[in-house]
């Protein structure tokens, strides 16, 4: 019987060795049907995180769930059908350059199926459809503007129906309206496909308009969790410095270093 929760970390720690600890006990719940954001700085394990969720890393202890099954102890045909299940949009599209548009999008179904043609045709357009690009079908990948890649890539991503739907980025070096638009295209696509999404993301302003939940991460640890509602009116300082983009708070402003006035009469001396 299906679980409530399709991915579930527990108690995860992860280190690339004993001197870099990414990842120091890790614990979420991704509900099914619902999208759910992780935020924080750069370096914090973001990223990391849903590498975990996909396989490409193993937990160094504790356990990453997905629909029921343990990553870390599946062995590489049955992590190979679970991938199946997901769809992945890579920070900047990454498209296949000498590919247009309908083979980027087709490149899954052809790898994954057995499917015709003609049926594969009908799978690529009405995904491309979805994103708005069914006239862009023709074009290469240097033809197409950030934003249009990045709504290519995410037609790709979702030509399986994938269960799960993980998102590194999606707003990086996005105008104001193609950033709106790959944003309501997450919320929209996740409802209609019944899928669950995670984001991993800085855009605090516009991911609280299109998720159910947030996680705060900060030097490998979640430090805040909530509805956007909860995290919008949080006193914690850490959410409140990150949400409203103030200089300084437990994240300070300038690099650790001796008092300025010290540095000054130091060098008047020399």
């Amino acid at each position: 019987m299906a679980t409530p929760n399709l991915v579930e970390l527990r108690n995860v720690v992860f280190a690339y060795d004993a001197a870099r600890p990414v990842l120091k006990g890790i614990d979420m719940a991704i509900p099914r049907g619902r999208v759910v954001a992780i935020m924080g700085g750069s370096g914090c394990g973001k990223t990391t995180t849903i590498r975990l969720i996909g396989g490409q890393l193993k937990a160094s202890a504790g356990e990453v769930i997905v629909d029921g099954e343990s990553v870390s102890r599946l062995d590489d045909g049955a992590l190979y059908a679970l991938r199946r299940r997901m769809g992945m949009l890579f920070q900047f599209g990454a498209l296949f350059t000498d590919m247009t548009v309908f083979d980027n999008v087709a490149f899954q179904i052809r790898e994954h199926t057995d499917l015709t043609e003609e049926l594969i045709n009908d799978l690529v357009m009405m995904k491309l459809n979805a994103v708005g690009l069914r006239g862009a079908a023709d074009l290469m990948p240097s033809e197409l503007s950030g934003g249009m890649a990045r709504r290519v890539a995410l037609a790709r991503a979702i030509s399986l129906d994938p269960l799960l739907m993980m998102y590194d980025e999606p707003f990086a070096g996005l105008d104001p309206i193609s950033l709106g638009v790959i944003g309501q295209l997450i919320r929209k696509l996740n409802d209609a496909l019944g899928a669950t999404s995670i984001i991993v993301t800085h855009d605090v302003q516009e991911s609280l308009q299109i998720v159910d939940y947030i996680y705060f991460v900060s030097e490998g640890r979640v430090v805040a969790e909530g509805s956007p509602a909860e995290i919008r009116a949080s006193k914690d300082p850490w959410v409140h410095q990150f949400v409203w983009a103030e200089a300084d708070g437990p994240v300070p402003f300038q690099y650790p270093s001796p008092p300025y006035a010290q540095d000054l009469l130091e060098a008047g001396r020399a």
